[in-house]
């Protein structure tokens, strides 16, 4: 009987979740997964911007990253990320410490760079908002709500450019005011990659502090 009433609520929040999610915005979110899907790997430049105006902040820098499937390399504010799919290097030249953990997205609630494309599967409503012609390039945004009434999130906006079905930017807006704004400034797919680019070679860091969490 306890089985059966577990089906009968999972069919009844799976409808729900249906309900709520535009049948044109699934359209273009899959078409966007689908393209990406179709490269061996994608190299982007972005622009990252934090603002908030109640605290006076904002924030400004620049970074790429490497994506592989799941597998990343991200460069930002001087630290490097990299996940191989199981475990995540953080290292920081400036504080000559590399720290190793296992990625917890559900803890960070947070989207990934290797959620990116794929976010809005879980956890989302969503729907179509406003086109935006951004040099000449045609920017369809889609509005995605969190199901959780307790998200951090409070919504995301995000830009798909509605010729190349590549995402054009994201914007996500947090519980508090917070606005976090990541802008593709160039994007390339299928460049010659490195065997080891997802390989942490300890012998490189031996005067770092290696801090493993797990």
């Amino acid at each position: 009987m306890k089985n059966f009433t577990t089906f009968i609520l999972t069919l009844i929040i799976g409808f729900c979740q249906a309900q709520n999610r535009d049948p044109k915005a699934q359209t273009l979110l899959n078409e966007m997964s689908a393209k990406a899907n179709e490269y061996d790997n994608m190299v982007l430049e972005f622009k990252y911007a934090l603002d908030n105006s109640e605290e006076n902040i904002h924030q400004e820098t620049r970074g790429d990253i490497t994506l592989v499937g799941d597998n990343y390399v991200l460069n930002i504010l001087g630290i490097t990320r990299i996940f191989d799919g199981e475990k995540l290097i953080t290292i920081s030249p400036e504080d000559e410490e590399v720290t190793i953990s296992t990625q917890n997205t559900a803890e960070e609630n947070t989207i990934t760079p290797s959620q990116l494309l794929t976010f809005y599967e879980e956890g989302y409503n969503y729907k179509m908002d406003i086109i935006q012609n951004v040099r000449g390039r045609k920017i369809q945004y889609i509005k995605l709500n969190p199901i959780d009434s307790n998200s951090e999130i409070s919504y995301v906006l995000l830009g798909i450019d509605t010729n190349t079905k590549h995402v054009y930017n994201l914007i996500e807006i947090g519980s508090n005011g917070t606005r976090t704004t990541l802008t593709i400034k160039a994007f390339k797919t299928n460049q010659p990659l490195s065997k080891s680019l997802f390989t942490f070679d300890a012998a490189k860091y031996s005067d770092y502090y290696i801090n493993n969490l797990d």
